[in-house]
């Protein structure tokens, strides 16, 4: 009862909060965590321990699932290249850095270095969606901070495994190529797997998505399918986040065929929902997770030290890494870089719920019985790197985007671009309507209402005004309706094919049809 009455707290809490962000026009998150902060160190407020199979089952599935289904297969392949170099090489590479600084500052044994090293060395993707769900950045930009952290998990989770192993005994008299051929073979079976296991769901899912046409099924069938991907991925002791990630990829790529537009708006309000109570509470704990955990660090200093030596050296190896591969890649094609873009890649690296669940899952004891050293330390300076990454970069992500030109606020942002595209939609329309009226479709009454309401949205007065429903005609009228909307939708998967509109707008635009759509299906009934 304990832990239904804090969840129901901290909803209502972040409900409150985001109000307020919306108000004060910043983060949601990065505020929550700071909100969460301060209770936690309000006298009289109970510990509140957080399971990590909790955050790694219940939490960690859909809102991973909905941050893949946002990335686009065209958007994935214009920035692969970009996504393994950060993925992979940025990974080790912040891993091995904040190893070296954790054992220099917090005087931590080389293993449990490395632990902490290897939790922390992924960007969060439920963190990164967050926070850029606020920005109009870039398309590729976007595309490229929200790919690498889907895809560095593997990277992370690969070596967290062995880095666990070694400190907790399990890799006694391993040697070092053992190790590294060890950490190789277990990212090809955990991402490999993975990846066969979200694609098996996947497959399901789309099969029964497209026989189900009840709106309440289908929506179960959405949400059911993140944790089923995750769970055929645990079960075949693979990466079940890959599995969902792929899982989220390879359904959104074919949500537009297997879905009506009914059941688009149902799912999407459902997961809009859900993801809000989700992550209200994930970011609420996080915040109210570090005075837990300090308090039961029984005396042990300097974490507050090496948690600010770590979050600095997270930062600096980023910068490190991005910025020469940037100006690489721009020098090679003979063209003078661009720092803004960079500079935004560089401080979108916000760490979340991913590291906190690794950090939460690291064993109490060693491989004979022994309580593990300085696993409360690691705990602890973990939490505090996460709770600095989402206050410091967080709180300063939109500003820095606006000065360096690359960020709007969403609700100004990508004007230009939707007035485009909603002119090719009704001009696709006007070329429907005359194939129509050409072939006598219907009355040239009704055609000539049609062609009126779209000519005034191309001239931007609005839509025409109609009568009330009553006569004869009204049906065809309907169905001609219908079929414009199919030909806009076919207009807007063609601009979106040929990269004249980005995938935020083509969102946007397919949600207005699928509005209309809906409308229209009802009046049917």
């Amino acid at each position: 009862m304990r832990s239904v009455e804090t969840v129901v707290c901290l909803v209502a809490l972040a409900t409150v909060v985001a109000a307020f962000a919306n108000r004060l026009r910043v983060p949601a998150p990065s505020l929550l965590v700071v909100v969460g902060v301060g209770v936690g160190l309000l006298p009289g407020v109970p510990a509140i321990e957080v399971p990590p199979a909790v955050v790694s089952l219940v939490v960690l599935p859909p809102l991973l699932y909905a941050a893949s289904e946002e990335l686009t297969w065209r958007d994935l392949r214009t920035v692969w290249r970009s996504v393994l170099v950060l993925a992979v090489g940025l990974v080790v590479a912040s891993a091995a850095a904040v190893a070296a600084a954790a054992a220099a500052v917090a005087a931590l044994s080389v293993s449990m270095a490395f632990v902490l090293g290897a939790a922390l060395a992924s960007t969060d993707p439920v963190a990164v969606s967050a926070l850029a769900r606020r920005l109009s950045l870039p398309a590729r930009v976007q595309a490229l901070v929200q790919a690498e952290s889907l895809f560095n998990d593997g990277t992370s989770l690969v070596l967290f495994q062995v880095a666990v192993a070694v400190a907790a005994g399990g890799a006694a008299g391993t040697t070092v190529p053992g190790l590294l051929l060890h950490g190789a073979g277990e990212f090809v079976l955990l991402a490999g797997g993975g990846v066969l296991a979200g694609l098996v769901v996947a497959a399901v899912a789309i099969v029964v998505r497209r026989r189900v046409t009840d709106p309440v099924l289908e929506t179960v069938a959405a949400l059911l399918t993140p944790y089923g991907a995750f769970l055929l991925g645990e079960e075949l002791h693979v990466s079940g986040v890959t599995a969902v990630i792929v899982a989220g990829l390879a359904v959104g790529r074919w949500r537009p065929r297997i879905t009506t537009a009914s059941t688009r708006l149902q799912v999407h309000a459902v997961y809009q929902t859900l993801i809000f109570v989700l992550e209200s509470v994930v970011f609420s704990l996080i915040g109210l997770q570090l005075p837990v955990l300090v308090r039961s660090l029984s005396g042990a200093g300097r974490w507050s030290l090496a948690a600010l030596a770590v979050t600095a050296t997270l930062i600096v190896t980023r910068v490190a890494w991005v910025f020469p591969l940037w100006a690489a890649a721009h020098w090679r094609r003979g063209r003078r870089p661009d720092w803004a873009v960079p500079a935004i890649i560089s401080w979108a690296g916000t760490r979340g719920v991913v590291p906190l669940a690794a950090a939460l899952s690291i064993p109490l004891t060693t491989a004979s019985g022994a309580a593990l050293p300085q696993r409360d330390l690691v705990v602890v300076i973990a939490a505090a790197v996460i709770v600095c990454s989402l206050v410091v970069q967080g709180f300063t992500l939109e500003p820095l985007a606006r000065s360096a030109g690359l960020g709007q606020p969403r609700a100004t942002g990508r004007g230009h671009e939707e007035t485009i595209a909603r002119l090719r939609l009704a001009d696709a329309a006007l070329v429907r309507l005359d194939e129509l009226a050409e072939s006598n479709a219907a009355a040239d009454v009704v055609i000539d209402r049609l062609r009126a309401g779209l000519q005034a949205r191309l001239a931007g007065t609005g839509a025409a005004a109609r009568g009330p429903d009553a006569d004869p005609g009204q049906r065809t009228e309907r169905e001609l309706r219908g079929d414009l909307l199919a030909a806009e939708s076919a207009e807007l998967a063609r601009l979106f094919d040929d990269g004249t509109i980005s995938s935020a707008t083509r969102q946007r635009l397919q949600r207005s049809l699928d509005l209309e759509l809906a409308r229209l299906a009802d009046g049917q009934r």
